[in-house]
């Protein structure tokens, strides 16, 4: 049945919005403004992560991080300032000039970076936080030029999700980062993959070593060990909801918006990912029918975007069709680009949780 046809099984109400008639256009402006943890993050710190007993790696991650940001207390990494904790001396200093978080999916590695963030001692205009996706996305609005003039008068860097897609990639991140360093301005990072191994199974990593080699030498790894805390002791994968009650819902939530998955996924590919946070500008929930397999690469990319915009602005999301486990075929799921789908698994997994109170009993 069409969301067309099941709006008329529903009672009158304030049609809901639509994710497929929006078209944001976001200015460089906003891009640069916009480099803050997102809201989920917003009163995360270090006193809030609860580290696992068992995995004593997470207790040292607070240590460490908690230390990284009290040695960025003094001044710009490259001027003078009461304390270094790169080096020595502020005119040559020594060794990397990041930390790297490596983990794997729901060891609050995100929740880590966000309170380095809010620790450092600096106004939030000379601290910058972003995906990797938002940071190459911010050299394509500004220019290369004008991103390393904008960012290096930073004392902090942070990169969330940091993944090589392809070559251009490659070299473009192992410029600016270079330039930035350079500058003086520290680094810090998180992945699921060690530095020295981006890009693998994604390209030929042994032609650009040379990058990717620059690359981690910028920062020193911090590993992070333990389960997916969204997942502990939950099930993996809520049931999906009826056409109807998605429908009902989406009609019932002011601020809701109501979607067929497949149109959606269309929409998407006439949307810059830059402007995907845009497109769920005041949204208090997205409903979704018909949710089915996505039907290739590109389209699957494009959907991880969205679910990284989604889980940073805690938007509850309510589907009908198959389960969010269900998303991505196998051959997906085994090929290189594995690790972001089954973040976005684990994304959409927990908002579907915080949709349930939606739906009426």
């Amino acid at each position: 049945m069409s969301t067309r046809a099941l709006t008329e099984a529903v009672p009158p109400a304030a049609a809901p919005l639509s994710l497929c008639s929006r078209e944001p256009r976001v200015p460089a402006e906003r891009l640069v403004a916009e480099m803050v943890p997102p809201p989920r993050f917003d009163s995360v710190r270090f006193d809030t992560y609860i580290p696992d007993p068992n995995q004593p790696s997470q207790t040292r991650a607070v240590e460490v991080l908690s230390a990284f940001a009290e040695g960025l207390g003094g001044a710009h990494a490259s001027g003078a300032g009461k304390r270094r904790w790169f080096a020595r001396k502020p005119a040559a200093p020594t060794g990397p000039r990041g930390v790297y978080l490596d983990g794997g999916y729901g060891v609050g590695k995100t929740h880590l970076l966000a309170s380095l963030w809010h620790a450092t001692p600096a106004e939030p205009a000379l601290k910058a936080f972003g995906t990797f996706v938002e940071l190459t996305n911010l050299v394509g609005a500004l220019g290369f030029q004008q991103t390393v003039k904008t960012l290096s008068g930073h004392r902090l860097l942070c990169i969330d999700e940091f993944e090589l897609d392809d070559p251009g990639d490659t070299v473009l991140v192992s410029s600016l980062l270079g330039k930035l360093v350079e500058s003086g301005v520290a680094l810090a990072a998180t992945s699921n993959t060690l530095p020295g191994k981006l890009g693998e199974g994604r390209f030929a990593a042994a032609d650009f070593l040379r990058e990717i080699q620059g690359l981690s030498a910028h920062f020193r790894p911090l590993r992070i060990d333990g389960e997916d805390y969204r997942h502990r002791g939950l099930p993996e994968a809520p049931a999906p909801f009826s056409d109807q009650d998605v429908t009902a819902t989406a009609y019932a939530t002011p601020g809701a918006s109501l979607d067929d998955f497949p149109h959606l996924l269309d929409h998407l590919a006439r949307v810059h990912p830059s402007r995907y946070g845009a497109l769920t500008d005041d949204l208090t929930a997205v409903c979704l029918t018909d949710v089915r397999p996505v039907p290739d690469q590109s389209t699957a990319l494009r959907l991880v975007v969205l679910a990284d915009r989604l889980y940073d602005r805690e938007i509850p999301v309510l589907a009908s069709g198959l389960p969010f486990d269900r998303l991505f075929s196998d051959e997906m799921l085994n090929g290189g680009y594995r690790k972001k789908y089954f973040r976005a698994i684990s994304r959409l997994t927990a908002l579907a949780r915080d949709a349930k109170g939606l739906v009426a009993q």
